[in-house]
């Protein structure tokens, strides 16, 4: 456990990847305003081999520094991986150099998962655009200040 510990210290001492992503081709959010758990994956792709691969992602969380640190690697381990190769990591291979999550982290991963995926739009299937520079999504921050109009969105971490 204080292995664990001390590879999330180093993680969160110098994030990776962390920020928005102004020309993003995708972007997936997972959490709730109400619990104070929320993540943001931007995703840029680019044709390598005749393939769409991740070229670059980041990431922007609230909440659990688990998560950022998760975020934090899952983002250095996206580079290069095509979207079905993406969509196949689970929450354990996102974590990356910090190696198995506890017990009472595990949510930390599924958010990073859930986030991918959502970008992804789905399992496998065409990423879901970024909104054009022009009518940018909300940041994460004004997604919290937001007040809840309209039915609530869930996005199912499986």
């Amino acid at each position: 456990m204080e292995d664990f510990e001390s590879k999330v210290r180093e993680a969160l001492a110098d994030p990776k990847n962390q920020g928005e992503m102004a020309d993003a081709d995708a972007v997936g959010t997972v959490g709730s305003p109400d619990c104070g758990d929320m993540l943001r994956i931007w995703l840029k792709f680019t044709e390598k081999d005749g393939k769409r691969v991740i070229d670059r992602a980041s990431f922007q969380s609230f909440g659990c520094q688990t998560a950022m640190a998760v975020a934090s690697m899952a983002t250095e381990l996206l580079r290069g991986r095509t979207v079905e190769e993406a969509a196949g990591l689970d929450a354990t291979e996102l974590a990356g150099d910090l190696g198995a999550l506890p017990p009472m982290k595990i949510h930390c991963g599924q958010l990073v998962e859930g986030a991918l995926r959502d970008a992804l739009g789905g399992a496998g299937d065409a990423p879901r655009a970024a909104a054009s520079p022009v009518s940018a999504a909300p940041t994460l921050s004004q997604d919290l200040a937001a007040k809840a109009v309209g039915p609530v969105r869930v996005v199912p971490l499986d």
